[in-house]
């Protein structure tokens, strides 16, 4: 992201989950902030309320594979049944199919990129990994968004996969944080 400023995107992977997700729309809707959110379709399928209340926040909702794969691992046939699978679960749920896609563990190949593309989708990779997966802490996850701020950032964050409590209490905290030090928290736009 070039000539960014100073905006940073925040990201959420694998959800929406109906425990953690609404807290985080919350936060964001609470400081007037979009970010992505990239939803898995076994997720997604059963929350599409939560989509629709991404979408009517201005967040932008993508592809994060149907059952979080590791992505190289897969012939091209199920990459293709992975991706878009979820793709018609988002357009069914928003009247769009996604424009970004991510591959679950950043774990991408060049078919995944061809079948990204054929399906109108443009990969995001982050450049701040929260690893907030692991459960390391309120104040770790804080840390760690706030030492890797910068133009330009992408941060990696998740909103489902597990117990995401810590997720959504970071977020709380940093993000203030965040907007006092300059930042605007954007989302990319094609």
């Amino acid at each position: 992201m070039s000539g960014v400023g100073r905006s940073m995107v925040l990201t959420f992977d694998d959800g929406p989950d109906p425990r953690y997700t609404p807290g985080i729309l919350e936060t964001l809707r609470a400081y007037d902030c979009r970010a992505m959110f990239f939803v898995c379709g076994e997720m997604a399928v059963d929350n599409q309320d939560l989509l629709r209340e991404m979408e009517a926040d201005g967040h932008v909702v993508g592809n994060h594979t149907w059952s979080h794969p590791l992505v190289p691992k897969l012939k091209p046939s199920r990459i293709r049944d992975e991706l878009g699978s979820t793709s018609e679960v988002i357009e069914r749920a928003l009247g769009a199919p996604p424009l970004w896609y991510r591959a679950p563990y950043g774990a991408w190949n060049r078919i995944s990129f061809e079948i990204g593309a054929e399906l109108g989708m443009e990969p995001l990779a982050w450049t701040v990994d929260t690893l907030d997966w692991t459960e390391p802490g309120t104040g770790t996850i804080v840390r760690r968004v706030l030492d890797g701020a910068a133009p330009g950032v992408v941060v990696l964050s998740h909103d489902a996969g597990g117990n995401r409590s810590q997720s959504v209490a970071a977020l709380r905290r940093y993000l203030p944080q965040l907007l006092d030090a300059g930042y605007h928290i954007t989302v990319p736009r094609r």
